[in-house]
């Protein structure tokens, strides 16, 4: 226990602090670019590996929106769930090299390729054009629960079931949520049931639902939830408590000291892309993150709180970083030799 904490709080925050990566960048890109020989001709298509409704479905189409803004080239969607981002991985890599067709993905692809090096490595086998969002995750539960009603009940509770308390997430073996939920469970010596819904509708729907107990979800995902009162946060996966949510746990608060994994989303292309369409795409796409709509919509998301912004090298540094700490973590809990 005492070796994976040391190896999680060493290189996570350099992790966080990788890349070239203020707002400043993005002030120093032209606000046009010429087409290179005309590309793109046509509307692009965007893969989402996840469903519409969850935060990368929001997220995927709120920076398509803004490069539409500032290019005037229509984004297509298309949405893909299925196996924590597997299967929306598997369709983008049978698509044509040429540049119409981007790849939205989360962390979940570095931890993918950490546990099995046959997954494509997103830095290496792919070009990633932006990292736009960063944030931190909460564990959720809804605001008329009476059973508990914060962290220290909910443990109490969870210790009373026996491994019988459920928590719904989006998750794999080894993922960004089951790691940092395995070192808060052995922390506080409980056991929570784990389930997994590729889609944000009826993730969250299980917890207003009553379907399960809790909800390991990121804050900005579930604002709606937030704003209207059904759900509540009941501990935050970070070290200090947040300005935003200053009357909930930190993971300091619990005595857990541990720097946690963030959630990282971003755009990404084929490598063998003509490399002028790349360089469109990456102005497009790093251009977007600074639209004033990105920037309300990122703000609004509670996703402001951190340093957001990648570029591609930044991006390749955090990536490789990323799925370096997760093997050596790997390796320290036993899921890999």
């Amino acid at each position: 226990m005492v070796v994976y904490k040391r190896i999680w709080a060493g290189a996570i925050g350099a992790a966080l602090a990788l890349g070239v990566s203020l707002p400043a960048a993005g002030a120093s890109l032209p606000d046009m670019m010429e087409k290179p020989n005309g590309f793109p001709e046509r509307p692009l298509t965007a893969i989402i590996p996840y469903g519409p409704g969850g935060g990368s479905g929001q997220f995927g189409r709120a920076l398509a929106e803004a490069v539409t803004r500032i290019t005037d080239v229509p984004i297509n969607m298309e949405y893909k769930p299925g196996g924590s981002g597997s299967v929306g991985m598997t369709a983008y890599m049978a698509t044509p090299a040429d540049g119409y067709t981007v790849l939205e993905h989360i962390d979940d692809a570095s931890s993918a390729h950490a546990l099995d090096p046959s997954k494509p490595n997103p830095a290496s086998d792919l070009i990633p054009l932006v990292t736009a969002q960063i944030t931190f995750s909460q564990i959720y539960i809804r605001s008329d629960e009476t059973r508990f009603t914060d962290w220290k009940s909910f443990v109490a509770y969870a210790k009373s079931r026996d491994g019988k308390t459920s928590i719904a997430n989006v998750s794999k073996a080894g993922s960004m949520e089951r790691m940092n939920l395995k070192f808060v469970t052995d922390h506080e010596k409980i056991k929570l049931q784990q389930i997994s819904f590729d889609k944000g509708g009826p993730r969250y729907a299980a917890l207003k639902g009553g379907q399960v107990d809790a909800l390991f979800e990121q804050p900005g995902d579930v604002r709606g939830f937030l704003d209207s009162g059904d759900f509540k946060p009941i501990l935050t996966f970070l070290n200090e408590r947040p300005a935003a949510f200053a009357d909930v746990p930190s993971l300091k608060d619990i005595g857990l000291n541990i720097n946690p994994l963030m959630r990282f989303r971003g755009y990404y292309v084929h490598k063998s892309t003509p490399p002028e369409r790349v360089k469109w795409l990456q102005w497009a796409f790093q251009k977007a993150f600074h639209e004033p709509g990105y920037q309300a919509f990122n703000k609004k998301k509670f996703m402001d709180l951190i340093d957001s912004f990648r570029d591609t090298k930044g991006s390749q540094m955090l990536i490789n970083d990323t799925i370096g700490i997760y093997r050596k973590v790997y390796k320290e809990v036993g899921l890999t030799q």
